[in-house]
């Protein structure tokens, strides 16, 4: 007797009428007509079933902190980061935290069940890293959170970004961030991915770096992260974050700086939303989109991972974490509308997401966590053209939540009919 049984679902890889089993949290059998008995069936209705969302980048401690102490008037990277700091020492663990819950909610409603959040180490009380510990602690049954320790205002230009970094990793936080782009000198920023790489490497941590946020050119610690990365055998353990200087850079620097990060086993995290409202600030026109090279890094064997970044904060006065809004983004901005593309955009917020985060037993086989989202959609492709709707959220085979299907009654006598936006099956394989 099976805990769960999922029928007629349709798979991420094209796969349909698909049977799933599900028995003590986790994926026991997926196949066409599976003949056991469950406790719980659910018909999926040749709907998509997929494993959860994934946030490869967010900042939880900052967000839904809009307005506090005021509004970014300009828009602007600078003047969101300028705002943070009057807001630090106004900042409680208490209100942290509820902020973080909140959103953490909004993230099981739309099927975002792992995410990795950076928090900022340049608050010399790391009240945001109690504070999100403690959320990653009692949130542990619902989602997975991982905790970049992020030193903000710079690992050198702050002088106690080290210490304040080296307790939070004492404390449990689980990646070492960084942020060269941020550092008084290009020198400077270069010695900041050496020395954290090497606190990475000592403590057998995973790397996730905020790396060349910006419109210079030349700006390449990418670069520097692909040799300190080889250098420490941190391949497959590293991530760079942003990369939008890329989006700026000559086509034969670009040339060799991507085989570069191949080579390195680096995955590439672009942040949509964020990095076309903040990047290009400077231009009139023509106006640089701002999001890194995300059809080039996919189409090198780069893993791409797409994070929300910010929602409802200094920088960033919109979203609801939903990561079919910012695979939607993507695709547009990244000119990605071809049919391998848009699903890879899919993919940048699934498996390709758990593949940078190194996740285990995540996925859609015997023996994954039966971790599953039920979509108001028969593809990935219907998924982020509707934005589906997240019709069952289910977490180690628990439902978790669920929204009943999104439909429109048109009442005009000769017209009438209930809509609900799909169409015919068209990228069925």
């Amino acid at each position: 007797m099976l805990d769960l049984k999922i029928t007629a679902a349709n798979l991420p890889d094209g796969r349909q009428n698909i049977d799933i089993g599900i028995q003590g949290g986790k994926i026991v059998a997926v196949e066409p007509n599976l003949a056991a008995e469950a406790a719980q069936t659910i018909d999926a209705k040749n709907r998509l079933v997929t494993p959860p969302f994934i946030d490869s980048h967010v900042h939880l401690d900052s967000t839904l902190s809009l307005g506090m102490p005021r509004l970014n008037e300009s828009g602007t990277l600078l003047e969101g980061i300028a705002l943070w700091g009057e807001l630090k020492p106004l900042l409680t663990a208490d209100a942290i935290f509820d902020r973080a819950k909140k959103l953490c909610l909004w993230s099981i409603a739309k099927g975002t069940l792992v995410i990795r959040s950076h928090v900022d180490v340049c608050d010399d009380r790391l009240l945001a890293v109690d504070a999100l510990l403690a959320l990653r602690e009692e949130l542990k049954p619902y989602l997975d959170i991982q905790l970049v320790a992020f030193p903000q205002d710079g690992f050198f230009r702050y002088p106690k970004s080290r210490e304040n970094l080296l307790r939070a990793l004492a404390k449990g936080v689980d990646v070492v961030g960084g942020i060269p782009h941020f550092e008084r000198t290009m020198q400077d920023g270069a010695e900041s991915v050496a020395a954290l790489t090497r606190i990475a490497a000592d403590h057998g941590l995973m790397v996730d770096m905020h790396c060349d946020e910006s419109d210079d050119p030349l700006s390449r610690h990418i670069e520097i992260l692909a040799k300190e990365t080889i250098n420490h055998g941190l391949q497959n353990r590293v991530a760079g974050s942003h990369l939008t200087s890329m989006h700026s850079m000559d086509n034969y620097y670009v040339s060799k700086l991507i085989p570069l990060i191949r080579e390195a086993g680096i995955a590439a995290i672009a942040n949509p939303l964020i990095n076309i409202t903040l990047q290009g600030r400077h231009d009139t026109y023509p106006k640089r989109r701002g999001m890194t090279r995300v059809k080039e890094l996919m189409a090198a064997g780069v893993t791409v991972a797409f994070g929300h970044d910010c929602v409802m904060d200094p920088w960033y006065p919109l979203g609801s974490h939903d990561m079919l809004e910012v695979a939607q983004m993507a695709l547009h901005v990244g000119h990605l509308t071809g049919v391998a593309e848009i699903k890879s955009c899919f993919e940048a917020v699934t498996a390709n997401a758990a593949k940078t985060l190194n996740l285990a037993n995540y996925g859609l086989a015997p023996g994954c966590n039966a971790d599953l989202i039920i979509l108001q959609a028969e593809n990935p492709i219907e998924a982020i053209r509707l934005r589906a709707e997240r019709l069952a959220v289910i977490r180690r085979g628990q439902i978790l939540a669920t929204t009943p299907p999104r439909e429109t009654t048109i009442h005009a006598k000769s017209l009438k009919r209930t809509l609900d936006f799909t169409h015919a099956n068209l990228f069925a394989s």
